[in-house]
């Protein structure tokens, strides 16, 4: 299966898992929230709100402010996006349904964020909730530092003092 036939695949299995979601909690299913789920399951990054309506109004979508914001809110309800504090105010979110455990390494100055994912840290967790007699349901691990572009720039200031 071509990767264009998983992205279709994927879009068809959340458009229905967000439409189960909407009738069970009586939500409307308007096309403005579908137009909201499918730009984040196009997109292939961490995205804050007030991207992610600057992205659909260029796109000459007609979605307000507060409809993305709503809809966020339902779609990170229904499982289909996470939402991360990566240490600073403003909520980041990614998409969720179909895609891999993996955890984050941030930036603290520029504020990238790079996934990544190492299978010892799933022996951790299946390992310390057998000890402590846990159903481990999920985790979240990020990590703080400094990328290498933001060491070369703390390091040229460094030397032009």
């Amino acid at each position: 299966m071509s990767d264009n036939e998983k992205q279709k695949n994927i879009l068809q299995e959340v458009r229905q898992l967000f439409t189960a979601y909407l009738e069970k909690n009586g939500q409307r299913r308007t096309s403005e929230r579908y137009t909201i789920l499918e730009e984040i399951y196009l997109r292939s990054d961490h995205f804050d709100a007030e991207e992610l309506y600057v992205h659909l109004r260029n796109r000459n979508f007609n979605i307000s402010r507060a409809t993305v914001y709503n809809t966020l809110e339902l779609l990170v309800a229904s499982d289909l996006v996470t939402k991360h504090q990566f240490g600073k105010n403003q909520a980041q979110f990614e998409k969720s349904y179909g895609y891999k455990q993996h955890d984050h390494i941030i930036c603290i100055d520029c504020r990238k964020v790079v996934e990544f994912c190492d299978p010892r840290i799933q022996q951790i967790q299946a390992m310390v909730g057998e000890i402590l007699n846990f159903k481990i349901t999920h985790h979240s691990l990020n990590l703080y530092g400094i990328c290498g572009s933001c060491q070369i720039k703390r390091s040229k200031k460094e030397d032009a003092k």
